[in-house]
Protein backbone atom coordinates (compact mmCIF):
# COMPACT_ATOMS: atom_id res chain seq x y z
CA UNK A 1 0.00 0.00 0.00
CA UNK A 2 1.31 3.43 -0.97
CA UNK A 3 0.25 6.32 1.25
CA UNK A 4 0.74 9.98 0.40
CA UNK A 5 1.36 11.87 3.62
CA UNK A 6 0.82 15.63 3.94
CA UNK A 7 1.84 17.81 6.88
CA UNK A 8 1.31 21.59 7.11
CA UNK A 9 0.81 21.79 10.85
CA UNK A 10 3.25 24.64 11.45
CA UNK A 11 5.84 26.29 9.22
CA UNK A 12 7.15 23.35 7.17
CA UNK A 13 5.36 22.14 4.06
CA UNK A 14 5.95 18.42 3.79
CA UNK A 15 4.79 15.54 1.61
CA UNK A 16 5.95 11.93 1.58
CA UNK A 17 5.26 8.57 0.02
CA UNK A 18 5.49 5.63 2.41
CA UNK A 19 5.04 2.00 1.46
CA UNK A 20 3.24 -0.36 3.84
CA UNK A 21 3.68 2.04 6.74
CA UNK A 22 7.42 1.41 7.12
CA UNK A 23 9.38 2.10 3.95
CA UNK A 24 10.02 5.76 3.06
CA UNK A 25 10.11 6.21 -0.71
CA UNK A 26 10.29 10.01 -0.47
CA UNK A 27 10.03 12.59 2.29
CA UNK A 28 10.14 16.21 1.10
CA UNK A 29 10.23 19.12 3.55
CA UNK A 30 10.11 22.75 2.44
CA UNK A 31 11.34 24.90 5.31
CA UNK A 32 10.17 28.44 6.03
CA UNK A 33 12.94 29.25 8.51
CA UNK A 34 14.42 32.04 6.39
CA UNK A 35 11.00 33.71 6.17
CA UNK A 36 10.32 33.75 9.90
CA UNK A 37 13.84 34.23 11.28
CA UNK A 38 13.79 38.00 10.98
CA UNK A 39 10.62 38.13 13.09
CA UNK A 40 12.10 36.03 15.89
CA UNK A 41 9.41 33.37 15.53
CA UNK A 42 6.67 32.00 13.30
CA UNK A 43 4.19 34.48 11.84
CA UNK A 44 1.02 32.39 11.26
CA UNK A 45 -0.30 34.45 8.33
CA UNK A 46 3.00 34.23 6.47
CA UNK A 47 3.20 30.51 7.19
CA UNK A 48 -0.21 29.76 5.69
CA UNK A 49 0.51 31.86 2.61
CA UNK A 50 3.75 29.99 2.01
CA UNK A 51 1.97 26.65 2.40
CA UNK A 52 -0.44 27.75 -0.33
CA UNK A 53 2.49 28.42 -2.63
CA UNK A 54 4.44 25.26 -1.85
CA UNK A 55 1.90 22.50 -1.26
CA UNK A 56 1.52 21.40 -4.88
CA UNK A 57 5.23 21.64 -5.80
CA UNK A 58 6.17 19.66 -2.67
CA UNK A 59 3.61 16.94 -3.37
CA UNK A 60 4.75 16.76 -6.99
CA UNK A 61 8.36 16.36 -5.86
CA UNK A 62 7.38 13.64 -3.38
CA UNK A 63 5.59 11.69 -6.10
CA UNK A 64 8.51 12.11 -8.48
CA UNK A 65 11.04 11.09 -5.84
CA UNK A 66 9.08 7.92 -5.11
CA UNK A 67 8.77 7.12 -8.82
CA UNK A 68 4.99 7.05 -8.77
CA UNK A 69 1.91 9.05 -9.76
CA UNK A 70 -1.31 9.93 -7.98
CA UNK A 71 -2.95 6.99 -9.72
CA UNK A 72 -0.64 4.68 -7.78
CA UNK A 73 -1.53 6.13 -4.36
CA UNK A 74 -3.87 3.98 -2.25
CA UNK A 75 -4.63 6.56 0.44
CA UNK A 76 -3.95 10.18 1.38
CA UNK A 77 -3.05 10.85 5.00
CA UNK A 78 -3.23 14.46 6.14
CA UNK A 79 -2.43 16.06 9.48
CA UNK A 80 -5.58 17.87 10.66
CA UNK A 81 -4.32 18.98 14.08
CA UNK A 82 -3.10 20.16 16.43
CA UNK A 83 -1.19 23.11 15.02
CA UNK A 84 -1.60 26.55 13.48
CA UNK A 85 -5.16 26.66 12.19
CA UNK A 86 -4.34 28.61 9.03
CA UNK A 87 -1.53 26.23 8.13
CA UNK A 88 -3.62 23.14 8.85
CA UNK A 89 -6.43 24.43 6.64
CA UNK A 90 -4.12 24.50 3.62
CA UNK A 91 -3.09 20.87 4.02
CA UNK A 92 -6.60 19.65 4.78
CA UNK A 93 -8.15 21.58 1.91
CA UNK A 94 -5.57 20.29 -0.55
CA UNK A 95 -5.88 16.68 0.63
CA UNK A 96 -9.68 16.75 0.43
CA UNK A 97 -9.58 18.23 -3.06
CA UNK A 98 -7.19 15.58 -4.38
CA UNK A 99 -9.12 12.83 -2.60
CA UNK A 100 -12.36 13.97 -4.22
CA UNK A 101 -10.91 14.58 -7.69
CA UNK A 102 -9.04 11.27 -7.88
CA UNK A 103 -11.34 9.11 -5.68
CA UNK A 104 -8.48 8.31 -3.30
CA UNK A 105 -9.45 7.38 0.27
CA UNK A 106 -8.70 10.09 2.84
CA UNK A 107 -7.27 9.53 6.32
CA UNK A 108 -7.04 12.11 9.12
CA UNK A 109 -3.97 11.95 11.36
CA UNK A 110 -3.23 13.59 14.70
CA UNK A 111 0.15 15.32 14.54
CA UNK A 112 1.10 14.02 17.99
CA UNK A 113 0.34 10.47 16.93
CA UNK A 114 2.64 11.00 13.96
CA UNK A 115 5.55 11.98 16.21
CA UNK A 116 5.02 8.96 18.45
CA UNK A 117 5.14 6.56 15.51
CA UNK A 118 8.14 8.16 13.79
CA UNK A 119 10.25 5.43 15.41
CA UNK A 120 8.30 2.83 13.43
CA UNK A 121 9.99 4.12 10.27
CA UNK A 122 13.36 2.98 11.59
CA UNK A 123 14.88 -0.50 11.36
CA UNK A 124 14.28 -1.38 15.00
CA UNK A 125 10.77 -0.67 16.29
CA UNK A 126 9.30 -0.91 19.80
CA UNK A 127 6.77 -3.46 20.93
CA UNK A 128 3.66 -2.42 22.85
CA UNK A 129 3.28 -1.14 25.46
CA UNK A 130 5.85 1.64 25.57
CA UNK A 131 6.37 5.05 27.14
CA UNK A 132 6.52 7.99 24.71
CA UNK A 133 8.00 11.38 25.55
CA UNK A 134 6.99 13.94 22.94
CA UNK A 135 9.02 17.14 23.14
CA UNK A 136 8.69 19.90 20.56
CA UNK A 137 8.17 23.63 20.12
CA UNK A 138 4.46 23.36 20.81
CA UNK A 139 4.17 20.24 22.97
CA UNK A 140 5.80 18.54 25.92
CA UNK A 141 3.78 15.47 26.86
CA UNK A 142 4.27 11.92 28.05
CA UNK A 143 2.09 9.01 26.96
CA UNK A 144 1.67 5.38 27.81
CA UNK A 145 1.04 3.72 24.46
CA UNK A 146 -0.84 0.47 25.03
CA UNK A 147 -1.43 -0.24 21.33
CA UNK A 148 -2.01 1.62 18.11
CA UNK A 149 -4.95 3.95 18.79
CA UNK A 150 -4.82 3.35 22.56
CA UNK A 151 -2.97 6.24 24.22
CA UNK A 152 -2.96 7.29 27.84
CA UNK A 153 -1.70 10.80 28.59
CA UNK A 154 0.43 10.66 31.73
CA UNK A 155 1.43 14.30 31.82
CA UNK A 156 1.88 17.50 29.86
CA UNK A 157 3.41 20.92 30.29
CA UNK A 158 1.37 23.22 32.51
CA UNK A 159 2.63 26.31 30.71
CA UNK A 160 5.35 26.44 28.04
CA UNK A 161 6.69 23.65 25.86
CA UNK A 162 10.39 22.82 26.15
CA UNK A 163 11.01 23.78 22.52
CA UNK A 164 9.36 27.16 23.05
CA UNK A 165 11.69 27.74 26.00
CA UNK A 166 14.68 27.03 23.77
CA UNK A 167 13.45 29.61 21.25
CA UNK A 168 12.90 32.19 24.00
CA UNK A 169 16.37 31.76 25.50
CA UNK A 170 17.98 31.97 22.08
CA UNK A 171 16.14 35.24 21.49
CA UNK A 172 17.23 36.58 24.89
CA UNK A 173 20.84 35.87 23.97
CA UNK A 174 20.41 37.63 20.63
CA UNK A 175 20.57 34.58 18.38
CA UNK A 176 16.96 34.56 17.22
CA UNK A 177 14.86 31.77 15.73
CA UNK A 178 14.97 28.77 15.63
CA UNK A 179 16.56 28.41 19.04
CA UNK A 180 16.96 24.65 19.43
CA UNK A 181 19.99 24.09 17.18
CA UNK A 182 21.62 27.34 18.36
CA UNK A 183 21.35 26.52 22.07
CA UNK A 184 22.52 22.96 21.49
CA UNK A 185 25.61 24.23 19.66
CA UNK A 186 26.43 26.94 22.22
CA UNK A 187 25.90 24.56 25.13
CA UNK A 188 28.60 22.25 23.82
CA UNK A 189 31.15 25.02 24.45
CA UNK A 190 29.79 26.26 27.80
CA UNK A 191 29.90 25.34 31.47
CA UNK A 192 26.61 23.65 32.47
CA UNK A 193 27.28 24.50 36.12
CA UNK A 194 27.93 28.21 35.55
CA UNK A 195 24.40 29.16 36.64
CA UNK A 196 22.07 27.29 38.98
CA UNK A 197 18.81 27.64 37.07
CA UNK A 198 15.65 26.21 38.70
CA UNK A 199 14.14 22.86 37.78
CA UNK A 200 10.39 22.49 38.22
CA UNK A 201 9.76 18.82 38.93
CA UNK A 202 6.06 19.40 39.74
CA UNK A 203 5.82 16.82 42.59
CA UNK A 204 3.22 14.07 42.56
CA UNK A 205 2.56 14.29 38.84
CA UNK A 206 4.12 13.58 35.48
CA UNK A 207 3.48 17.17 34.37
CA UNK A 208 6.13 19.64 33.24
CA UNK A 209 6.69 23.38 33.68
CA UNK A 210 9.27 25.61 32.02
CA UNK A 211 7.94 29.16 32.50
CA UNK A 212 9.87 29.68 35.72
CA UNK A 213 13.09 28.53 34.08
CA UNK A 214 12.58 31.01 31.24
CA UNK A 215 12.05 33.82 33.74
CA UNK A 216 15.19 32.84 35.67
CA UNK A 217 17.27 32.92 32.50
CA UNK A 218 15.81 36.29 31.52
CA UNK A 219 16.61 37.77 34.93
CA UNK A 220 20.15 36.40 34.85
CA UNK A 221 20.82 37.81 31.39
CA UNK A 222 19.42 41.23 32.33
CA UNK A 223 21.43 41.28 35.56
CA UNK A 224 24.69 40.40 33.82
CA UNK A 225 24.10 42.99 31.13
CA UNK A 226 23.37 45.61 33.76
CA UNK A 227 26.68 44.80 35.41
CA UNK A 228 28.47 44.92 32.08
CA UNK A 229 29.48 41.27 32.30
CA UNK A 230 27.42 39.92 29.40
CA UNK A 231 30.08 40.91 26.87
CA UNK A 232 32.26 38.04 28.07
CA UNK A 233 32.73 35.63 25.18
CA UNK A 234 31.82 32.66 27.37
CA UNK A 235 28.63 34.21 28.75
CA UNK A 236 26.20 33.02 26.08
CA UNK A 237 27.71 29.55 26.01
CA UNK A 238 27.48 29.24 29.80
CA UNK A 239 23.86 30.41 29.87
CA UNK A 240 22.97 27.99 27.08
CA UNK A 241 24.71 25.09 28.77
CA UNK A 242 23.18 25.80 32.19
CA UNK A 243 19.71 26.26 30.71
CA UNK A 244 19.94 23.09 28.65
CA UNK A 245 21.15 21.09 31.64
CA UNK A 246 18.08 22.19 33.62
CA UNK A 247 15.63 21.30 30.83
CA UNK A 248 17.19 17.92 30.09
CA UNK A 249 17.41 17.02 33.79
CA UNK A 250 13.66 17.50 34.21
CA UNK A 251 12.75 15.59 31.05
CA UNK A 252 14.97 12.63 31.87
CA UNK A 253 13.95 12.52 35.54
CA UNK A 254 10.24 12.51 34.68
CA UNK A 255 10.68 9.64 32.24
CA UNK A 256 12.74 7.75 34.82
CA UNK A 257 9.99 8.20 37.41
CA UNK A 258 7.43 6.83 34.96
CA UNK A 259 9.64 3.85 34.16
CA UNK A 260 10.00 3.01 37.85
CA UNK A 261 6.37 3.68 38.82
CA UNK A 262 4.73 1.94 35.87
CA UNK A 263 7.27 -0.78 35.19
CA UNK A 264 7.61 0.10 31.52
CA UNK A 265 10.61 -1.43 29.74
CA UNK A 266 10.50 0.52 26.46
CA UNK A 267 10.86 4.27 25.85
CA UNK A 268 10.25 6.26 22.66
CA UNK A 269 11.66 9.78 22.41
CA UNK A 270 10.05 11.95 19.75
CA UNK A 271 9.44 15.53 18.58
CA UNK A 272 11.76 18.26 17.40
CA UNK A 273 13.61 18.59 20.72
CA UNK A 274 14.38 14.86 20.50
CA UNK A 275 17.07 15.89 18.01
CA UNK A 276 18.93 17.65 20.83
CA UNK A 277 22.31 15.97 21.42
CA UNK A 278 22.33 16.42 25.22
CA UNK A 279 18.81 15.04 25.63
CA UNK A 280 19.62 12.01 23.48
CA UNK A 281 22.83 11.36 25.39
CA UNK A 282 21.29 11.71 28.87
CA UNK A 283 18.27 9.61 27.93
CA UNK A 284 20.54 6.86 26.61
CA UNK A 285 22.52 6.88 29.87
CA UNK A 286 19.37 6.67 31.97
CA UNK A 287 17.93 3.86 29.82
CA UNK A 288 21.16 1.89 30.15
CA UNK A 289 21.19 2.36 33.93
CA UNK A 290 17.57 1.24 34.23
CA UNK A 291 18.06 -1.59 31.72
CA UNK A 292 15.22 -0.42 29.47
CA UNK A 293 15.11 -0.18 25.68
CA UNK A 294 15.26 3.31 24.16
CA UNK A 295 14.07 4.10 20.65
CA UNK A 296 15.38 7.30 19.09
CA UNK A 297 14.20 8.33 15.62
CA UNK A 298 16.88 9.73 13.34
CA UNK A 299 17.07 13.50 13.58
CA UNK A 300 15.35 14.00 10.23
CA UNK A 301 12.31 12.16 11.59
CA UNK A 302 12.24 14.08 14.89
CA UNK A 303 11.24 17.37 13.29
CA UNK A 304 7.92 17.84 11.45
CA UNK A 305 7.68 15.65 8.37
CA UNK A 306 5.03 13.93 6.29
CA UNK A 307 6.56 10.45 6.42
CA UNK A 308 5.41 10.02 10.01
CA UNK A 309 1.91 11.17 8.98
CA UNK A 310 1.85 8.62 6.17
CA UNK A 311 3.07 5.85 8.50
CA UNK A 312 0.18 6.49 10.90
CA UNK A 313 -2.23 6.94 8.00
CA UNK A 314 -1.37 3.46 6.76
CA UNK A 315 -2.41 1.96 10.08
CA UNK A 316 -5.67 3.90 10.11
CA UNK A 317 -6.36 2.78 6.56
CA UNK A 318 -5.84 -0.86 7.50
CA UNK A 319 -8.39 -0.37 10.29
CA UNK A 320 -10.86 1.16 7.83
CA UNK A 321 -10.72 4.50 9.64
CA UNK A 322 -11.34 6.87 6.74
CA UNK A 323 -12.60 10.46 6.58
CA UNK A 324 -14.82 12.33 4.14
CA UNK A 325 -15.18 15.88 2.85
CA UNK A 326 -16.44 17.05 6.25
CA UNK A 327 -12.93 16.72 7.67
CA UNK A 328 -11.75 20.00 9.14
CA UNK A 329 -8.60 21.35 10.73
CA UNK A 330 -8.40 21.59 14.52
CA UNK A 331 -5.91 23.85 16.26
CA UNK A 332 -6.37 21.85 19.48
CA UNK A 333 -6.61 18.09 19.20
CA UNK A 334 -5.84 16.06 22.35
CA UNK A 335 -4.48 12.56 21.94
CA UNK A 336 -5.80 9.71 24.07
CA UNK A 337 -7.33 9.67 27.51
CA UNK A 338 -5.96 11.22 30.67
CA UNK A 339 -4.18 9.05 33.20
CA UNK A 340 -6.41 8.93 36.27
CA UNK A 341 -4.66 6.45 38.56
CA UNK A 342 -1.50 8.33 39.53
CA UNK A 343 0.02 7.53 42.87
CA UNK A 344 2.27 9.99 44.71
CA UNK A 345 5.77 10.20 43.32
CA UNK A 346 8.72 10.20 45.64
Amino acid sequence: MLVLGIDTSCDDTSAAIVQDGTKILSNIVSSQTDIHRKYGGIVPELASRRHTEMIWPVVTEALSGAGCQLADVNAIAVCHGPGLIGSLLIGCGFAKAVSFARSIPLVAVNHLEGHIFASFLEEHTPEFPFLALLVSGGHTSMYLVHAFGDYEELGRTRDDAAGEAYDKVSKLLGFGYPGGPVIDRLAAEGDPDAFAFPRAYVPESFDFSFSGLKTAVKNQVQRMRGEGKAADGDFSCNVAASFQKAVVAVLVRKVEWAVVKLGIRRIVLSGGVAANSELRSRMEAMAAERAVDLYLPSRRLCTDNAAMIAAVGYRHALAGDFSDDTLNARARLPLGRLHTALTALS
